[in-house]
């Protein structure tokens, strides 16, 4: 019986939006770099345009196209037993594992986060740690309380 799992919140797609075009700022760096080097090594001048071209589909994909992506596939479910995350694009990656094995629940957000009211809850067992992102920050704290009060129980239950 597959559940309808929860999705993180839509803020996630400005959120992600902003961060890519940020680091799309890095290539077109890089390309006025390679302009200028072009220029001075006096290479041939369509290799300028390829640098460009680069650039630009570049922050397309990480500013528009990523993050309607990366949203659509996150999803997560806790339940009394165990959590389960879902996330990818090309590469669905789903896990799952028992509440028990969970050691603590924390909760971050940096300064874009925290402009658009959302956080990370981050979810630590012994072996790895797992992030469920762009949760309204409310929603983090009652998700990291809860997931919290499960693991304890799961404990006392061993």
């Amino acid at each position: 019986m597959q559940q309808q799992m929860n999705t993180i919140s839509q803020k996630a797609i400005k959120v992600w939006r902003l961060s890519g075009f940020l680091y799309s700022l890095i290539g077109i760096a890089f390309a006025i770099g390679l302009t200028a080097l072009t220029i001075f090594m006096d290479w041939p001048n369509w290799i300028i345009g390829v640098y460009w071209l680069l650039a630009i589909l570049d922050s397309i994909f990480l500013a528009v196209i990523l993050p309607s992506l990366r949203w659509k596939w996150w999803r997560y479910e806790v339940r009394e037993g165990e959590i389960d995350i879902q996330k990818g694009i090309f590469v669905v990656k789903k896990t799952l594992f028992p509440m028990n094995r969970v050691q603590h629940v924390d909760t971050k957000q940096g300064p874009i986060y925290r402009k658009y009211g959302l956080s990370t809850v981050i979810i630590s067992t012994a072996a790895t740690i797992h992030e469920i992102p762009a949760i309204e920050s409310h929603e983090a704290d009652e998700l990291r309380r809860k997931i919290s009060s499960l693991a304890s129980v799961g404990e006392d239950d061993v």
